[in-house]
């Protein structure tokens, strides 16, 4: 009694400081919330799984966030499917971490996660290679200064972040699925970001024109990323495939140091490193506890946070729309979720 009691006492105070640390964006989205959670949690380190005969496939592997949990993945033993636009660089970031890790079950496909097509032929390579692949990692994104886009008129960031993933997704969901009986169900994770809870969801307006502005196009990207995730989750039976997005919190990427370089200046020695950023993203992928069950969270530092903290948004997220945003995806795509094996 005495000991239950003592656990139930420690539970409850490492949940109200996880509380008071989340209040403040400051607090919780820097590496004080990743160093004062994973103490008051006890977190056992991500790279002490056993993920050896786990396939993984991962976009936006080749920097940041990315090629922080490759190489943690790598270490785990698991086959990790590299996905990148570039060949030349997704190799030399092969070779890198198989030298680096003495891991050489590192795989490389290439496509550019806004050309549908690329998406498509590159869904029909890891469907040749592999009948099973146990993880799915959406992590490909970058917030660009100026509007561009597709041959299809898609703007590349709704199209790499929104439309390529749920492509991928459609025509990879088969192989996620367990094809034996006592078979752990599949995972989708995606990387969003803390960004999308200062924007309502949109489908019309989704993609930006004229008033295009870096970041808003970002935030309305990932807050379509976070809606569809639970959708997927709606949709999928759990015992089959399980899905996730979460946020890193601020991390010391190159892509924010491109993007955000007046923010990084500011906000200096409080951004997480790569690895303190990818961790939450690793642990959703390889923990068999806690990520197994339940599906559609998000999260943040292995604690499910909500998708809203705002009135507007909350307000903008209603049936009507989320039912628009899933067709719209389907009509991007083609409906294109039944792949030749």
């Amino acid at each position: 009694m005495y000991v239950r009691r003592m656990v139930r006492d420690v539970t409850m105070w490492a949940k109200l400081v996880d509380q008071l640390v989340e209040a403040p964006v400051v607090t919780s989205f820097t590496r004080i919330g990743h160093d004062i959670r994973s103490r008051i949690g006890h977190w056992p380190a991500v790279s002490g799984y056993d993920l050896a005969g786990r396939v993984v496939v991962l976009t936006g592997a080749t920097s940041g966030l990315g090629l922080a949990a490759a190489e943690i993945l790598a270490r785990c033993g698991a086959t990790v499917v590299l996905l990148g636009r570039d060949r030349s660089k997704t190799v030399r970031v092969r070779d890198d971490l198989a030298a680096r890790t003495g891991h050489d079950e590192l795989d490389v496909v290439v496509a550019d996660m806004g050309d549908l097509d690329a998406v498509r032929d590159a869904a029909g390579d890891i469907r040749r290679r592999y009948e099973h692949v146990d993880v799915l990692i959406h992590n490909a994104g970058a917030l660009s200064a100026t509007r561009q886009t597709y041959s299809d008129g898609l703007e590349a960031t709704v199209a790499s972040q929104v439309v390529g993933p749920f492509l991928l997704t459609s025509l990879l969901l088969d192989r996620l699925t367990p094809r034996q009986p006592g078979q752990l169900p599949g995972r989708v994770v995606t990387m969003s970001s803390g960004g999308m809870y200062a924007s309502p969801l949109r489908v019309g307006s989704l993609q930006m024109g004229d008033d295009y502005r870096g970041s808003e196009q970002y935030a309305r990207a990932k807050r379509a990323q976070v809606t569809l995730n639970e959708m997927w989750a709606d949709r999928a039976d759990p015992g089959e495939v399980v899905f996730h997005a979460m946020h890193p919190g601020w991390a010391d990427t190159p892509g924010v140091e491109a993007s955000l370089p007046r923010f990084r200046r500011v906000v200096g020695p409080l951004l997480r490193t790569p690895a303190q950023g990818a961790d939450t993203l690793v642990w959703l992928a390889a923990d068999d506890g806690k990520p197994l069950e339940s599906s559609g969270g998000f999260w943040l530092d292995r604690e499910r946070r909500p998708i809203h903290k705002l009135p507007n948004t909350r307000r903008s997220d209603t049936p009507a729309r989320r039912a628009e945003l899933w067709e719209w995806c389907e009509r991007m795509t083609a409906s294109d979720t039944h792949p030749e094996s």
